[in-house]
Order: structure tokens, then sequence, then C-alpha cells
């Protein structure tokens, strides 16, 4: 197999980068656009399902479109599909459009989560799988830095996505520029994988108990990086400069742990790294139940932050290992759906318990989910009679 150009990896990391950076906008910007459009905390609901359904749908389809169109055309379409909805964010006059433009930025991310983490598993190894993810966590990170100074000027959201959709503009500028880079070379002696139908793929035990994961997975993650800034605005009444320097510190310590990461995996192995990861956000998530001081807040946002760092890519990567070669293309699709099922449901039930019990509601949610994680981990089929799943 040809080894990835330097500039392949590049595009990899920036690619990364990217697929964070619009993904935690609205939550920082979430209290200016409900105050613009009129809406209640539940409207919120209408923009992670419209997106999350449509990332779920471009996810699961997106391994027939890699056979059809390859991984750098895929790249390219995709990419520029979520620039023409970051540019929507910022133009849109009513608040149906700005649920549409969710809809045309999940299409477009799906297909770009999933293409680039196929590529990524089969060519690269888990240290590297735990950086490119680093770096979304680093483009998700920026987004709320970036948001947080754009509404500092008098609620100036729109001022946010449009800094976005510049970047991205750039990004779908060099997919294009490498996109031939991305075709495998044919060989002889490494004939194309043989890619399973995606009903034997779900058939699979450890492909179902995956599925589960992810979606919980995303879960947390999303709602605590979308939702906090609400609560400590809201609830905990702190300034809109600190509240979002607390969520940007919460997105740069999934950055940095997945650095650390990448260096601890090749002597932990991955599957340890998930079981202490998940372990440690069900901790970390009780320091942020009672009315904490900012200083607690920060340490529950930064431990939370760390220790779910390697979940995610220790579980991409494990991937191809427990569901199998034929399987791994179609696993990786359906993760990519049940992640972002994750990331319309769950989100969505933060916005209904802030209207019905108030923002300050919202650390309950947070623990209870990371205990369903750490539940469904250590009670999944890997220790179900009859079952071994490698890697486990």
């Amino acid at each position: 197999m040809k080894t990835p150009s330097a500039l392949l990896l590049l595009t990899c990391y920036l690619g990364f980068i990217s697929l964070g950076l619009p993904d935690t906008l609205l939550g920082v910007a979430w209290p200016f656009v409900r105050h613009e459009f009129a809406l209640p905390q539940t409207a919120a609901a209408a923009a992670f399902i419209a997106m999350g359904c449509a990332y779920a749908l471009s996810g699961s389809a997106a391994g027939r479109l890699l056979a059809s169109l390859g991984t750098g055309r895929l790249l390219i379409v995709s990419s520029a599909a979520v620039t023409l909805a970051v540019f929507g964010f910022a133009t849109t006059p009513a608040w149906i459009l700005f649920v549409l433009c969710t809809i045309i930025h999940g299409f477009g991310s799906g297909a770009i989560d999933t293409g680039l983490n196929d590529f990524v598993s089969r060519r690269f190894s888990a240290s590297h799988m735990n950086w490119l993810h680093a770096c979304f966590s680093l483009g998700a990170a920026a987004g709320p830095a970036i948001m947080t100074g754009a509404v500092q000027n008098q609620g100036a959201w729109r001022m946010g996505y449009f800094i976005v959709g510049g970047v991205l503009s750039l990004l779908t500028l060099l997919f294009f520029l490498t996109r031939a880079q991305w075709t495998e070379p044919a060989s002889a002696s490494t004939p194309p994988p043989v890619r399973a139908p995606l009903m034997q793929t779900l058939a699979q035990p450890a492909v179902r108990w995956h599925l589960l994961l992810f979606f919980v997975y995303a879960g947390i993650e999303s709602t605590v990086g979308q939702w906090s800034f609400t609560l400590l605005t809201e609830s905990r009444h702190l300034s809109t400069a600190l509240a979002g320097g607390l969520v940007t510190t919460y997105w740069t310590a999934i950055f940095l742990g997945r650095i650390l990461s990448g260096f601890l995996v090749p002597r932990t192995g991955s599957a340890r790294l998930v079981r202490f990861g998940i372990a440690g956000a069900a901790l970390a998530s009780f320091l942020l139940l009672p009315s904490a001081s900012p200083v607690l807040a920060l340490l529950s946002l930064l431990l939370t932050g760390l220790a779910l760092a390697p979940i995610f890519p220790c579980l991409m990567t494990l991937t191809p290992e427990r569901a199998g070669a034929a399987h791994s293309a179609n696993a990786i699709g359906l993760q990519v759906t049940a992640a972002t099922l994750g990331i319309a449901v769950w989100p969505s039930l933060a916005s209904l318990t802030a209207q019905l019990a108030g923002p300050g509601a919202l650390p309950v949610l947070f623990a209870g989910m990371a205990i369903l994680l750490l539940a469904l981990h250590e009670i999944g089929p890997v220790r179900a009679k009859g079952l071994r799943v490698p890697g486990s």
C-alpha cells in the first residue's frame, strides 16, 4: 500500500479541524439566536434533530458513496455543502431557514466524518487516529472561542458564522487540490476490500454494541459542550466571557486529551483507554451537580473533557478489528449514524429539561448520561456468554 503523503496527512488534520469548527457554534450563539427570533428553549431541538437526522442518513449512505465517488470527490462535495450551510446560518432572515441550513450541514458533515474515519482507520495507526480526532476537538474548541468573541460585540452571532464559513471555503479548495491523492492505487497483491451488505454488518453483535456506545458517547460530548454555556450564564449567572471561556476549556481538554492518548495508546491499548475514559467521565460529571463556584465548574469541565477524549477515536480504531474487514466501512458509517443520532436526541432532551425544569437541572442530565454510558460498556456483549470481541 502506498504511504500517504505529508500533504495528505496535513489535509486529514485540517479536515478534522474543520469538521469540529461549525459543530459547536450554536451552543454559544443559542441565547442570542433565541432572542433574535423570539424562540423558546425547546426550539433548539428542531436544529439538533434536523441536523442529526441528515447527518445520520449521510453517514449510513457514505459506504456506498465512497464506493461510487471515491474519497476525494466525496470530500469535495461534502465540504462545499457544509460551507454553504454555514454561510446560510450567517445570512438567514428566519428561523425555519436556519433549520434548513442545519439539514445541509448534517448531510455534508456526515459524509466527511465517515470518509475521513474510514480512510484513517485503514491507513494510519491508533496514535494517528487519536491525534486526528484531537484536531476535531481543536476545531470544536476554536468554535466557541470565535463565537464568544463575536457575541461580545452586541451579540453579533452572525459574524461568528461568517468567520467559520471563510475557513471552510479554504478547506474545500484544499480537498479539490489534493483530490487525486485520495485514490488508493490498484495492486495485484492488495485487492480492494470486500464490502459486506449493510444488513449483514448490522447483524454483528459487536457492531450493535458499538452503535449503542457511540449513540450515548456522542450525546454526552455534544450535550455538555452545547448546553454548558446556557447553564453557566442563565443558571449560574456567570458573564458571557467567563462562560464562553469555560466551554472553550472543555473542548480544549478533549483536544489535549487526544494528543496525550496518541502517546499512551501504544502502551495501554485502545480498549483499556476507552474503559478508563468512560469511568473518569462518570466521576467528573458529578462535580458540576451542586451550584458550584466557577473554579469547580472549570474543574468539572476540564476533567470531563480529558476523560472523554480517547473514547471516540479508540472505538473507531477498534472497529476494523472487532467488526472485520468486510464490515469495517459499513460499521464506521453506522457508527457515525449512531453518533449523530445521539447528537440530535440528547441535546434535544437537554432543551426540554431546560424548558421544564430550568437550566439548573442540566447537570443531573449530564451525570445520568455518563452513568448510562458506563453501564452499557460494562454489561455489553463483550461479557455476554458465547461472544468474544477482539481488543476488548
